[in-house]
């Protein structure tokens, strides 16, 4: 093959998911198979990495300075619940079980793998509470080491005069686990079942 083919299917590699078969099929497909795909998807990339951008409040995707969940007044501004990733709150709210606002911390501690507070999207949560009005602060990551630290750096890191209730979803999601592999009734059995943190 070219190298030009070679570094598309190295590209398609480096996506999550994607092994050395699948970006085989997937190039041949766009270049072989259906070339006239290919032009489409470059042009959706293209648009989508100009436009698409993270909300200035909450850390999820959205082509205005505020995602949509944001910007829904009939969501409740007292109640964030703070999750890993975008996919993530994607799978809350496939749920149906939440109603009110996010805040998404793009990944969660990992000394090991040299994540530290300042790569995730902690600060901006520490100004949205020491901005008031937030009731509950609902910790939704997953079950494991990095997860649990990341929920204690948070309780530790909030203004002590702070009255923000904090909890830590229920797990029917298995340890080590995430909420994106979750189904929508362990999702919701996990939120109605959230208990004190700390």
């Amino acid at each position: 093959m070219t190298s030009v083919f070679e570094k598309l299917q190295q590209a398609l590699r480096k996506l999550p998911g994607v092994g050395y078969r699948s970006s085989e099929r997937i190039a041949l497909h766009l270049l072989v198979g259906k070339p006239e795909q290919l032009e489409v998807l470059v042009e959706a990339l293209t648009e989508a990495s100009q436009r698409v951008h993270r909300c200035e409040r909450c850390g999820n995707l959205t082509e205005e300075p505020l995602c949509a969940i944001c910007s829904d007044p009939k969501r409740d501004q007292h109640l964030i619940c703070v999750v890993e990733n975008v996919p993530d709150l994607l799978a809350i709210e496939r749920s149906g079980s939440w109603r009110a606002t996010y805040h998404v911390l793009h990944g969660k501690l990992s000394p090991l793998g040299g994540v530290g507070p300042d790569d995730l999207n902690i600060a901006a949560l520490m100004g949205r509470l020491a901005n008031g009005g937030v009731e509950e602060l609902v910790l939704a990551l997953s079950n494991d080491v990095e997860g649990e630290a990341t929920c204690h750096y948070i309780q530790e890191h909030m203004a002590k005069e702070s009255n923000v209730r904090v909890t830590r979803i229920g797990f029917g999601i298995p340890s080590g686990g995430g909420v994106v592999y979750a189904d929508s009734v362990t999702v919701k059995s996990a939120l109605d079942s959230r208990r004190s943190f700390g």
